[in-house]
C-alpha cells in the first residue's frame, strides 16, 4: 500500500524520500497522501504510522474528513435537505452553530459533548425546549455519515440524550389543558369587533378567532387557506402541509368543516386568494395584545384549537369523526379529549355564535 521514493534536490544535490500511501478499492483510488522526509528512516516510520492510524476503525474517514466541523454538517443538512424543512428547525440549527460544540470537528464529539450542549442550553431554557433542540441535532447526527462519510457517532448522539433525559435537563413536553370561558372568549371578540368599526382596514381577528374555535384549524393552516381549497357543499376544506412530524411538506388533508366554522367563510369578503390573507406572526401578535390589555392570563392563541376538539366530544363526536375535522392521523391523541363529562353544546345559546345563511 505505501512505497518510498528517493530524489536528489537539484539544488542542494542532498537525497530526500517520499512516502506515499495510497488505497485503493475495486480498482479505484480513495484515499492518497505522501510525506517528504530527509532520512529513510523517518520516512518508514511516518508510513508505518499512517498506515495504522488508517486502518483503525473510521480511520479512513477521519482521514477525509478530520477538518470539518460540526457547524460545517448543519450547514450542509441545511442546504441539501430536499423537502424544506420548518421554520423552527432551522432556526434551531443555526442557533446550535453558535455553541462551542459546533467548532469541534465530527471525530472528536462524544456523548459528553452532547450533555454539555444540553447543560449549557438548560442554563435559559426549559427542559422541554432543550429537548427539542437535541432532538432537530440527531437528525443531523443521524444521516452525516450514511450520507456524506462524515465521523459524526450517532450513538454518541443517542447516549447524551438518554444521559440528559436521566439527569433532568430535559422532558416531554406537557399537555395544556387551558380552555377560555365564554366570558373570556365574548370579551376578545367584543374588543376586536370594537377595533373593526373604529379601523376598518385592520384584521377581521374576531372571525379569524370564530373559525379557530369552530374549525379546530392551527393558526398557520388557517392563513394557508385558499377560497379553491373549499369545498362548500360537502362542507370540507382542503388544509395544504398540515403539521405531521415525519412529513410538513405536501401533507395535504381534506378535513371536515362543523357548521359555525362554514358560517365564518362564507361571510367572509372574497378580496383575495386565501381566505384570511394575514401571517402566523400577525395573528398571534394580535390575540397577546388583546389578552394582555383584558387581563386574560395564560391563554394563548393555540388554545382555541383545543377548546374546539373539546366542544366536538361535548356535542357527541366519536373518536373517528372528531379526526375528520381536527385532522389527527392518530387517534391515540385523542383520547383525552373523549372523557370529558360535560355533555352538550355550551355555544347553542352563545350571542356570538356564527349562524348558517
Amino acid at each position: 500500500m505505501g512505497t518510498i521514493t528517493a530524489r536528489k534536490k537539484k539544488k542542494s544535490g542532498l537525497i530526500v524520500y517520499t512516502a506515499q500511501i495510497r488505497i485503493t478499492r475495486k480498482g479505484k483510488t480513495v484515499h492518497s497522501e505522501s510525506q517528504t522526509f530527509d532520512r529513510k528512516k523517518l520516512a518508514v516510520a511516518w508510513m508505518n504510522k499512517r498506515e495504522g492510524d488508517l486502518f483503525e476503525p473510521g480511520g479512513l474517514e477521519r482521514a477525509k474528513h478530520g477538518n470539518v466541523t460540526l457547524a460545517d454538517v448543519i450547514d450542509q443538512y441545511i442546504r441539501e435537505n430536499a423537502a424544506p424543512m420548518g421554520r423552527t428547525k432551522t432556526q434551531v440549527l443555526r442557533t446550535l452553530k453558535s455553541f462551542d460544540i459546533a467548532d469541534l470537528s465530527c471525530e472528536e464529539i462524544t456523548s459528553a459533548h452532547i450533555v454539555a450542549l444540553a447543560r449549557e442550553l438548560s442554563i435559559d431554557k426549559k427542559p422541554q425546549t432543550v429537548a427539542n433542540y437535541l432532538s432537530h441535532l440527531s437528525s443531523v447526527f443521524a444521516i452525516a455519515r450514511p450520507a456524506w462519510g462524515y465521523p459524526l457517532d450517532k450513538q454518541a448522539m443517542q447516549d447524551g440524550v438518554i444521559v440528559a433525559k436521566r439527569l433532568g435537563m430535559t422532558s416531554k413536553s406537557r399537555q395544556r389543558d387551558r380552555r377560555p370561558t365564554l366570558e373570556e372568549l365574548g370579551d376578545l371578540l367584543a374588543f376586536f369587533r370594537r377595533r373593526s368599526a373604529q379601523a376598518p382596514q385592520s384584521m377581521p381577528m374576531d372571525e379569524i378567532i370564530l373559525f379557530a374555535l369552530f374549525s379546530t384549524r392551527r393558526q398557520d393552516e388557517i392563513c394557508r387557506i385558499s377560497w379553491a381549497d373549499l369545498d362548500e357543499q360537502n362542507s370540507r376544506v382542503l388544509v395544504r402541509d398540515m403539521k405531521n412530524p415525519g412529513q410538513k411538506i405536501g401533507n395535504d388533508n381534506w378535513c371536515d368543516l362543523p357548521a359555525p366554522a362554514l358560517a365564518v367563510i362564507k361571510r367572509a369578503p372574497q378580496k383575495a386568494e386565501r381566505i384570511f390573507p394575514y401571517s402566523p406572526e400577525s395573528i398571534s401578535a394580535n390575540f397577546t395584545r388583546a389578552c394582555r390589555l383584558l387581563g386574560i392570563e395564560d391563554l394563548h392563541f393555540h388554545d382555541l384549537r383545543h377548546e374546539g376538539i373539546s366542544r366536538l366530544f361535548e356535542t357527541g363526536y366519536n373518536i373517528p369523526h372528531a379526526a375528520a375535522v381536527s385532522g389527527h392521523r392518530s387517534w391515540v391523541s385523542l383520547k383525552r379529549y373523549s372523557h370529558i363529562r360535560q355533555r352538550g353544546d355550551k355555544y347553542d345559546s352563545w350571542e356570538w355564535m356564527p349562524a348558517n345563511e
